[in-house]
C-alpha cells in the first residue's frame, strides 16, 4: 500500500522530505563531476539535479581525498544507485568494501538543486 506524505510527516519528516517518499524515491542513473566541486547527476525520472560537495570535502573525512579534483572528477554511479568514489582506483571496490565512499541516492536526490 502506497503511503502519502501525510503519513511520511505523521512520522517526523518535513513537508519537501515526506512528498519525496510519497512520491516515490528517485535514483541517480548519471553523474558527472563538476570543477566547482559540484555534481550534474541524472536521477531515473529523467530530472537533472546539481549537488553541491564541497561541505564534504573537508579534511579529517573521508571526503578529503576528493578535495583535489583529479579525485573528485573520478565520481560514478554504483550498482545500488550511489554516487560514489574509490579511494584508490586501482582497487576494486566490490572486493575491498573499505575502498569506496558514496552518497545515499536519497540525499542526492533531497540536497541538490534542479539544474
Amino acid at each position: 500500500m502506497k503511503k502519502d506524505a501525510a503519513y511520511y510527516m505523521s512520522r517526523g519528516f518535513d513537508a519537501v522530505t515526506a512528498q519525496y517518499f510519497a512520491d516515490g524515491r528517485r535514483k541517480p542513473v548519471a553523474v558527472a563531476a563538476n570543477p566547482d566541486f559540484t555534481l550534474t547527476i541524472r536521477f531515473d525520472n529523467d530530472e537533472t539535479r546539481i549537488y553541491d560537495a564541497k561541505p564534504l570535502l573537508k579534511a579529517g573525512t573521508v571526503f578529503e581525498p576528493f578535495a583535489n579534483f583529479e579525485n573528485f572528477r573520478r565520481v560514478y554511479v554504483d550498482h545500488e544507485n550511489a554516487v560514489a568514489w574509490d579511494i584508490d582506483p586501482e582497487v576494486d571496490s566490490n572486493i575491498v568494501w573499505g575502498n569506496k565512499v558514496d552518497l545515499s541516492p536519497d540525499a542526492c536526490y533531497l540536497e541538490s538543486r534542479p539544474a
